[in-house]
């Protein structure tokens, strides 16, 4: 689960330092929101695992 939110956040802030050095602004919005929603998928992501887990343990 470690690793699999890391690639998550991972590839959500490489997009949006990729979308700054394309389209230029003033505050590199872009990676930080994007990295914001990779965070917040990758706590859904490991909040819906492990409702399956705890699901499957009774």
């Amino acid at each position: 689960m470690p690793i699999q939110m890391g690639v998550i956040v991972f590839v959500f802030a490489y997009g949006g330092k990729w979308l700054d050095t394309n389209y230029p602004n003033q505050h590199n919005l872009y990676v930080k929101i994007l990295t914001l929603v990779g965070i917040a998928l990758a706590f859904y992501n490991i909040n819906r695992q492990l409702k399956d887990i705890n699901k499957s343990d009774q």
